[in-house]
């Protein structure tokens, strides 16, 4: 696909990794819609960018769906999905006051693993009616996995279930939305300069980074993004997870 072309939905894209993608796809000419339950932030994001916001909570199908179908109507189609929306649900099993509630590692799971199945659905069911490109393609469908997937930390129980998750679902969902010309790849990103991590101490941020092989720093989003446009771009880029994260691999804790 084209990147001028892309008509974008971006989740959790008020902020981070989703923010600087959506500014390299306007950036390139293409359009963008941006849905994050932080309705102040998001439509200063989009104000700033030249971007369309809706507030969307993606653990609920119903606002996924009338997101998903304003965004369809604003960009007039949808050819790309990138989904960053999530939490880091940092906890235990056996915590300090106790054991992990039940409660809590489903939230974790309803935000960043039924929200990435929730939003790819819904997107997915849009996508098949595109016309088809020169390659056959009618759309991308990107996920945002984790080191943590294949490494994780004590206190990630919940977090690294659903990353694995993503991981997880990206090869059949890529070999099943093949017949419709529509391809599903993860990106598993290291540790990135993140709002979270940009209000940590220089010091702490600097400590992070030198734990890096190569390049020996935090992740930058606008590398994230690079990598976003390339998977839109090169075709046979599909039912992978790509690693981006400096030959990190994390330690116990």
């Amino acid at each position: 696909m084209k990147f001028s072309e892309t008509l974008a939905v971006i989740t959790g894209g008020a902020s981070g990794l989703g923010r600087a993608v959506a500014e390299r796809i306007v950036g390139a000419g293409g359009k963008v819609a941006i849905l994050d339950l932080q309705e102040q932030a998001g439509r200063a994001a989009a104000s700033e960018i030249g971007a369309s916001f809706f507030k969307c909570d993606v653990s609920t199908e119903a606002e996924v769906v009338a997101a998903v179908g304003a965004a369809r109507d604003a960009l007039g189609g949808i050819n790309l999905l990138v989904n960053c929306a999530g939490i880091v649900g940092a906890g235990k099993l056996l915590g300090k006051d106790g054991p992990m509630s039940g409660e809590f590692f489903e939230k974790v799971v309803r935000v960043n693993l039924i929200g990435t199945f929730l939003c790819d659905k819904t997107v997915a069911a849009v996508m098949q009616s595109n016309a088809q490109n020169e390659e056959g393609e009618r759309g991308v469908i990107i996920h945002t996995a984790s080191v943590a997937a294949f490494e994780g930390q004590i206190g990630q129980v919940a977090y690294s279930a659903t990353k694995a998750g993503i991981a997880g679902m990206t090869l059949p969902i890529a070999r099943e939305l093949a017949r419709f010309g529509i391809r599903c790849v993860a990106v598993a990103p290291g540790i990135f300069m993140t709002p979270m991590l940009a209000g940590l101490p220089q010091d702490v941020q600097d400590s992070l980074g030198k734990q890096v092989p190569f390049p020996p720093r935090l992740g930058k989003p606008s590398e994230f993004a690079q990598l976003v446009q390339s998977i839109v771009e090169i075709p046979t880029l599909n039912g992978e997870t790509i690693r981006l994260d400096g030959a990190i691999r994390m330690a116990p804790k």
